[in-house]
């Protein structure tokens, strides 16, 4: 599992990095991943 996490964690980050062209994109992925996260975290935490 922890495997499998790590790959789908690498491929949004290969992502992330491709779609944002500016250090302001950035800091909106940087937001937008933090705010996923933590909704997968509650959802799993419930």
């Amino acid at each position: 599992m922890r495997k499998f996490a790590f790959n789908v964690l690498m491929w949004l980050m290969i992502a992330m990095f491709a779609g944002c062209n500016t250090v302001s994109g950035f800091g909106k992925d940087v937001q937008k991943l933090g705010r996923k996260m933590e909704e997968a975290a509650d959802r799993r935490n419930r």
